[in-house]
């Protein structure tokens, strides 16, 4: 069962922090951070200030032992102020080359979803699941909680990813993939919905 995740100590958050740290070490987002190591440090710094602001604003979702996550947006409800402190935390706290290059690379992808980011709709974002609890089930556990939600609110669900297997896995999961743009980098945005 999935629930949204609320009230919990902060070991328990660093422990998701960690978790979904590095389920996305590997992510392409951040291979102009260089090798696996070399950018492992700063991509925990910046996915933990992105789980703590997903908690933070009541967007984070789990499983019951705490070993999948997902956080899901309806685009009506966004945080402003919420997003401007995370983004100051990440000024502060990881190399702002670094941050500089994400920022061009998203500048370039940003507009994948046009096609349904202008309507109200569901964002995800993030899905991960702990590394050894991987090919249970837990991911389609998520997905079909978030579909649902889609459901219930009659809005669209976005799923924007950089890895192709995770575009993959989300069109066996009912979404279609209506964009994809490749950024001078190399790393390719794939854009998908679910819709009833």
């Amino acid at each position: 069962m999935i629930s949204r995740v609320e009230r919990i100590s902060e070991e328990q958050l660093k422990k998701i922090q960690n978790i979904v740290g590095e389920a996305f070490v590997t992510n392409e987002l951040f291979h102009n951070w260089g090798s696996i190591d070399e950018r492992r440090e700063d991509v925990m710094k910046y996915m933990a200030l992105y789980v703590d602001y997903v908690y933070r604003t009541g967007r984070l979702y789990a499983n019951e032992d705490f070993t999948g996550f997902i956080g899901l947006e309806d685009s009506d409800n966004e945080h402003k102020l919420s997003q401007v402190r995370m983004l100051f935390r990440m000024l502060t706290n990881i190399r702002f080359s670094r941050l500089k290059s994400l920022v061009k690379f998203a500048k370039q992808i940003g507009s994948s979803n046009d096609k349904y980011s202008k309507e109200r709709h569901l964002d995800a974002l993030m899905v991960c699941v702990e590394k050894g609890h991987q090919g249970k089930g837990i991911a389609s556990e998520l997905v079909a909680y978030a579909k649902n939600m889609s459901d219930t609110l009659e809005i669209p669900l976005l799923f924007d990813t950089d890895m192709k297997e995770y575009a993959d896995m989300y069109q066996h999961f009912g979404c279609e993939l209506y964009n994809t743009v490749t950024a001078d980098n190399g790393v390719t945005r794939y854009s998908l919905c679910y819709k009833k």
